[in-house]
C-alpha cells in the first residue's frame, strides 16, 4: 500500500523542529520512522507534513554522571542494546533495547520515537517505566521533565504535546539497583503479548523498594501496584518470588486489555503471572528451587 501524499522537511536543530511543528498543523516528527511509516502505509494515519530530525547531533548519545544516565532521544535500539554503559546501569533497558524488532529496526529505530510514538505493544516502556526514568521534552515554552509514570495515556497516547520534542531520557543511577526485563514474544509480529520489567533496591537482605511494570497486551504500559506492594519490605527468596508474581493480574482487568484475536483476558493474566515470576527471580537472582 502507499501512503497518503505528505509535505517533508528537513531540521537541522531541535528549535527548528518546533517551529516547523508549530507552522504545520497536523505535523509529526521522524527520524527512524519504523513506527510511524508502516502506519501509514495502511492508512492507520495521515500526517500531512513530516518534519525530519534524524540529523540533529545535539540529541544523540549515551551519557553518564555519577547519578543519571542520559540516552539521546535519537539513540538507537541497537546503539542502546550494546552499551557497557547502559547494560551496567540499566540492565533492564539493555535487554529490552536488544528485544525489539529485527535487525534493521534495532539500528534504524529510534528511543524518543519509540517512547513518543505510544505504542503500547512496544518493549521499551516497561522498561523505562521499571527504572524511574523521566523524559525532557522541548516545546514554544522550553524545556520540562515528563515522569514516566505520566507519559503512557493509551495505545499510540502519550503526554508528549504536539509542539514538543523529546531530546533525552533520564535513568537514575543507584547501584543498589538491580533490574531485568523478559518477555512472551508474539511469534507472528515479534511483539511482546506480555513483557515485563523489574526494577528493585535491596538494603539489608530486604527489598526496599520495587518497581515492576506490564507491556503487551495492555490498553498502555502500567506498573503492577499489586506486585510492588508485596514485594516491599520483604526478603528477596523464592516464597517472595512466587507469592509476589501471583498478584500480577490483580492489577489487570479487562478494561485494561486491547481486543486481541491471539489472547485472552484469561490467558494474558497467566503469562503476566509466569512472566513476572521470571523477570523477579533474574533481577532479584532467587532461582526455582
Amino acid at each position: 500500500m502507499y501512503t497518503n501524499d505528505f509535505e517533508y522537511y528537513r531540521a537541522e536543530s531541535v528549535d527548528a523542529a518546533i517551529e516547523l511543528l508549530i507552522d504545520h498543523d497536523g505535523a509529526e516528527l521522524v527520524a527512524g520512522s519504523h513506527g510511524l511509516l508502516p502506519r501509514m502505509r495502511t492508512g492507520e494515519e495521515t500526517p500531512p507534513v513530516l518534519v525530519d530530525i534524524s540529523a540533529v547531533d545535539e540529541i544523540s548519545g549515551i551519557e553518564n554522571s555519577s547519578d543519571e544516565l542520559s540516552v539521546g532521544a535519537l539513540a538507537t535500539h541497537a546503539e542502546i542494546a550494546s552499551s557497557e554503559t547502559v547494560r551496567k546501569h540499566a540492565s533492564a533497558l539493555s535487554v529490552a533495547a536488544s528485544n525489539v524488532g529485527d535487525r534493521q529496526v534495532r539500528n534504524g529505530g529510534t528511543i524518543g520515537g519509540n517512547l513518543a510514538h505510544g505504542d503500547a505493544r512496544t518493549d521499551l516502556p516497561a522498561s523505562v517505566l521499571a527504572l524511574g526514568g523521566s523524559l525532557s521534552a522541548r516545546g514554544p515554552d522550553g524545556e520540562r521533565l515528563i515522569a514516566a509514570d505520566d507519559l503512557f495515556c493509551g495505545h499510540f497516547e502519550t503526554s508528549v504535546d504536539n509542539h514538543e520534542v523529546l531530546t533525552e531520557l533520564l535513568i537514575p543511577i543507584d547501584d543498589n539497583v538491580s533490574s531485568a526485563y523478559i518477555k512472551h514474544r508474539n511469534p507472528r509480529s515479534g511483539y511482546p503479548l506480555v513483557g515485563v520489567a523489574v526494577g528493585v533496591r535491596t538494603a539489608d537482605d530486604s527489598i526496599e523498594e520495587a518497581r515492576v511494570a506490564a507491556t503487551g497486551s495492555m490498553s498502555r504500559p502500567m506498573r503492577l501496584q499489586s506486585v510492588e506492594d508485596e514485594l516491599e519490605g520483604a526478603v528477596p527468596e523464592e516464597e517472595t518470588v512466587v507469592t509476589a508474581a501471583n498478584q500480577a493480574g490483580e492489577t489487570i482487568d479487562e478494561t485494561d486489555l486491547r481486543p486481541d484475536v491471539q489472547t485472552s483476558p484469561a490467558y494474558c493474566n497467566h503469562l503476566l503471572s509466569v512472566y513476572t515470576e521470571r523477570a523477579l527471580r533474574r533481577a532479584l537472582d532467587v532461582s526455582e528451587s
